[in-house]
C-alpha cells in the first residue's frame, strides 16, 4: 500500500566530530521512524570503510561544479578542499514516495536548506557535544586528518555551536542512546501532526 502523505524532511546538523553518523545508525535501527537516508554528494577521498553510493556519492569537482550551475543542489559547501552537497532531486523523490528523508549535514549546509524548505514538513535538529573538550577527543580519535585540519574543524564548531538557536530543536549527544531516543521522540511528534 502506497504512502499518499508527503514524508518529512529531517535535518540534523552539528560540528564535525559531535557523533551525528553514530546517533543516525541508531535511528535507523526503528522501522516504525519510516527514514531514509539522505545521501550527500562529496568530492572528497572515502574515508576507511565508507562506500560509494552508501556513506556518499564521490564524484569529481568538475561534474559538482556542473551540478552547482544546474541548481542540482537542496544546500552545497565547500570546506577543507572540497564541496559536499545534497543533490535536489533524490531528496524530493524519497519524500513523494511518504519516506521521512534524513539529511545528517554540516551547519552552513541545513542553513541553505531551511531557507530553501519552508514547508511544515521540515524538522531541524541541532546535536550539540558535551563539552568542546569532549569534541576534540572524538575528532582526534578519528585518527583521519592532520593537525592543521583539526584545529580547522574545532575553530568552525566554536562558531557553529552559537548558531543552535536556529534550529527548531538542540539535543546534547552526551550519551549515544539518549540522544537517538531524543530524537526519535521528536521525530514521531512530528509524524503525528
Amino acid at each position: 500500500m502506497e504512502n499518499s502523505k508527503r514524508g518529512l524532511l529531517i535535518v540534523l546538523s552539528g560540528p564535525s566530530g559531535v557523533g551525528k553518523g553514530t546517533v543516525r545508525k541508531v535511528l535507523f535501527k526503528d522501522p516504525s521512524l519510516n527514514l531514509v537516508y539522505s545521501i550527500s554528494m562529496t568530492t572528497r577521498n572515502p574515508r576507511k570503510k565508507e562506500q560509494e553510493g552508501k556513506d556518499y556519492f564521490f564524484v569529481t569537482k568538475e561534474e559538482f561544479e556542473k551540478g552547482i550551475k544546474n541548481e542540482q543542489f537542496l544546500e552545497y559547501a565547500f570546506f577543507v578542499g572540497n564541496y559536499y552537497g545534497t543533490p535536489k532531486n533524490y531528496v524530493e523523490r524519497l519524500r513523494n514516495e511518504g519516506k521521512n528523508v534524513f539529511l545528517e549535514i554540516e551547519v552552513e549546509g541545513a542553513r541553505q536548506v531551511l531557507e530553501k524548505c519552508k514547508d511544515e514538513d521540515v524538522v531541524s535538529i541541532f546535536l550539540l557535544p558535551p563539552s568542546l573538550e569532549e569534541l576534540e577527543r572524538r575528532i582526534r580519535g578519528r585518527k583521519s586528518e592532520s593537525e592543521e585540519i583539526i584545529q580547522e574543524r574545532l575553530m568552525k564548531a566554536r562558531r557553529e555551536i552559537g548558531l543552535k538557536d536556529r534550529y527548531q530543536y538542540a539535543v546534547m549527544n552526551k550519551n549515544i542512546q539518549k540522544a537517538a531516543k531524543e530524537i526519535a521522540q521528536i521525530i514521531r511528534s512530528r509524524m503525528d501532526k
